[in-house]
């Protein structure tokens, strides 16, 4: 009995270790239904009404199969969210929760997301400058300079617990 303990054990184990770095990207329908609401901050209507959320629909036609607009644009790209062609490339347009904050496959569970270190092991992203740097720079058509600060008050959609 004991030895096949261990080897349940073990299987667990290594079947945990397979799935830790396999973090995929779910899409924002998933972030919206825990960060929706008054009582949740309205989280999502913030952003929904922020810069971000209609960054694709902002592309000119023509740009819309760019791969070097859509690296940007999209929630993703070629990463296993936004991909051109996809049946569910919709579903990633926009820069979306997942862009600056990680793909949420896993620390998207509640059990998870209620403690901070679990939710970053779980491939949660804290944005930095750097991060919003990645497509905030003199590549893009139309920078006209990025104050991280100035920004990031704009795109302010946090929620904070008093």
């Amino acid at each position: 009995m004991k030895k096949f303990i261990l080897v349940i054990v073990g299987v667990l184990f290594v079947f945990s270790l397979a799935y830790a770095g396999d973090f995929t990207y779910v899409g924002v329908k998933k972030c919206k239904m825990c960060h929706k609401g008054e009582k949740r901050g309205n989280v999502f209507e913030k952003w929904e009404k922020g810069p971000h959320a209609d960054a694709f629909g902002k592309l000119k036609d023509a740009d819309k199969k760019n791969p070097e607009c859509l690296a940007c644009h999209t929630t993703g790209f070629n990463k296993g969210g936004y991909k051109i062609g996809d049946a569910n490339a919709s579903k990633f347009e926009g820069i979306q929760c997942e862009s600056c904050h990680g793909p949420g496959s896993v620390y998207k569970k509640m059990s998870i997301m209620k403690d901070k270190k679990k939710s970053m092991e779980n491939g949660l992203i804290e944005p930095t400058e750097a991060l919003c740097k990645e497509c905030h720079n003199k590549k893009s058509p139309d920078f006209k300079g990025f104050n991280y600060k100035e920004y990031l008050a704009k795109a302010n959609h946090t929620y904070r617990k008093k």
